[in-house]
């Protein structure tokens, strides 16, 4: 089945807050917000220029971002942060680059070769790499990194998943090094492209661990020299840096002679901070200024979809009633109006998204999509077949006098905001499901989330640049447990979905590969244990001063090595 654009674009809903909705729909297009695409059988796709500088830029001048939060850390293995996609580009290199479509490149890593069981990784090594305290980049370097992504008291709730089938190391001489799995893992490389997975000097590693989190040493092509927590960072070049990803044909030093961050949780601030010239970027455009911006003539609004998982706005704990009813939790996802939940906290930015991969992640499914369509009626029915036919003096459905009813566990995330929580639960009262909203401090939240001590969660979506996420999220063998912080909070459990997710882990055939992932989304569309809703965007707004902005291909966020400006800031 081939997928036209226009399912991409958000459509307003009706929705619970009239003053949240447009006065008439946005037109849909064959655009995505301006930026250029394709579809590939269902997968959206970036113009290849977004990924390749085009031309040498300009060297020197400050470059003034802002962001909305701060990581807390810089410590990339110990982190699920999302700032960590562009902020382990400034700092760290991979072994090995993942561009736009997919495809596997060289980095740290010249070449590498696959046993023929799928079992060992030989990887060859640049030989004129070293880090900012002057440690030669080689084998070694490489073994210390995997070994800290998976000591447990890295406490690593991303790296250490996605390298758990990683065996044992070998240094074969200083710039080859050998890597054993317990069990062929097909998307090894992949993840090893990845921002959290970068590396970091081995010397720091060893011998002072805990300074990782407030001045890293990487080898990336800037370095840290300031940081004050939650108010900003500075970055300075790196000099005699000339590693950079071949993929993206820069090379030598990066063009900027240092990057001033400064963490502005307040979107209007920085959205007047970009207007008024005091800042030349903006990593977390507000999407309500969107339209402001893109009418600005000095300013430029980029809108990427980040590869890997899309929101949720809703994770449901299975062995919790009523939740543990397959047909509660297919009707809660069609009584859900995702286009409506787009507009809400997107303002039409945002793309509602009716799937378990993003559009854009290598395996995504488009025809997985029709069971999690909304349809109010087909809810209705689902819930009168599941028993809830009663009603009570509030319109609440009942069985056997009990109210149809479930709490929504959430705290303050921009990322789903409070009014999506509040449309979520008018329209589950719309068919007659009592939804209460529960907003605790995100330390509470964590606390329960893991212990399993919750009937639903709000939000949450995680990163990744391979359909292996299917695996983090909804694998049996990625439940929370004593030795490891899985992903599957809502302990769900299918022997489908694990089989398929399995085989596709060890899958050496492409197309097979891609096949199984399909079947895998079709299953989570069957046996739904979470609601998409919409895509896990970023909004970049920068002065047309600032030349050069590449996108990762990994992760669909600026690469600073190649950002230059027009002129140096005064």
């Amino acid at each position: 089945m081939r997928a036209p654009l226009q399912h991409l674009i958000p459509l307003a809903g009706a929705l619970l807050l009239a003053a949240c909705s447009p006065p008439t729909p946005p037109d849909t297009a064959s655009t995505l917000k301006g930026e250029t695409v394709r579809d590939e059988g269902g997968v959206l796709r970036y113009a290849p220029g977004d990924f390749v500088e085009q031309q040498p830029g300009r060297r020197g001048g400050t470059l003034r971002v802002s962001a909305a939060g701060d990581a807390g850390s810089f410590d990339i293995h110990a982190l699920s942060h999302g700032n960590i996609a562009w902020m382990g580009r400034v700092l760290f290199d991979c072994l090995v680059y993942q561009t736009e479509d997919g495809t596997l490149t060289p980095w740290l890593a010249k070449s590498w070769d696959i046993s023929a069981d799928g079992l060992t990784y030989t990887f060859h090594l640049r030989d004129d790499v070293t880090f900012s305290d002057g440690e030669r980049f080689n084998a070694e370097a490489v073994r210390v990194n995997l070994e800290h992504m998976r000591d447990p008291k890295t406490k690593s709730p991303l790296a250490a998943a996605y390298i758990a089938p990683y065996l044992k190391g070998r240094v074969v001489d200083e710039f080859t090094f050998e890597a054993t799995l317990r069990e062929p893992y097909a998307p090894f490389l992949d993840v090893l492209s990845q921002g959290w997975l970068g590396m970091i000097s081995p010397r720091q590693i060893l011998e002072a661990p805990a300074t990782i989190a407030s001045k890293p040493i990487g080898s990336g092509p800037f370095v840290l020299t300031r940081w004050v927590r939650v108010q900003g960072a500075t970055f300075e070049r790196r000099r005699g840096y000339n590693w950079a990803p071949p993929a993206t044909h820069h090379q030598g030093e990066a063009y900027l002679d240092r990057i001033e961050l400064s963490y502005v949780p307040e979107a209007m601030i920085r959205y007047t901070s970009l207007e008024a010239g005091d800042s030349d970027m903006a990593l977390d455009a507000p999407a309500q200024n969107a339209e402001a911006i893109r009418a600005n003539p000095g300013l430029v609004l980029r809108s990427r979809i980040r590869k890997g998982i899309p929101f949720r706005s809703i994770t449901f704990n299975v062995e919790r009633a009523p939740f543990d009813d397959v047909r509660v939790r297919q009707a809660v996802a069609k009584a859900i109006d995702r286009q409506g939940l787009a507009w809400i906290s997107g303002f039409g930015e945002y793309l509602a998204n009716d799937g378990f991969l993003a559009v854009n992640t290598p395996g995504y499914d488009p025809t997985a999509q029709a069971a999690l369509a909304f349809d109010p009626a087909a809810a209705n029915r689902l819930l009168d077949a599941a028993g809830w036919t009663g009603r009570d003096d509030q319109g609440f459905r009942t069985r056997n006098g009990q109210r149809l009813a479930a709490t929504l566990l959430t705290y303050d995330n921009p990322a789903f905001p409070a009014n999506v929580a509040v449309a979520t639960q008018a329209d589950l009262r719309k068919v007659g499901f009592d939804l209460d909203i529960q907003l605790l401090p995100i330390t509470r939240v964590s606390e329960l989330r893991y212990a399993g001590d919750f009937d639903a969660l709000g939000g949450g979506y995680w990163h990744t640049n391979t359909a292996d996420g299917l695996y983090i999220l909804y694998h049996s063998q990625s439940i929370p447990s004593a030795r490891m912080l899985g992903q599957n909070v809502g302990h769900f459990r299918d022997a489908q979905v694990d089989q398929l997710l399995g085989e596709a882990r060890g899958s050496t055939d492409p197309a097979r590969r891609q096949q199984l992932y399909r079947e895998a989304q079709q299953r989570l569309a069957q046996t739904m244990p979470s609601v998409p809703s919409v895509e896990a965007q970023m909004l970049l707004a920068y002065r047309k001063a600032v030349g050069g902005v590449l996108f990762d291909g990994s992760h669909n966020v600026p690469l600073f090595t190649g950002v230059w400006l027009a002129k140096e800031q005064p």
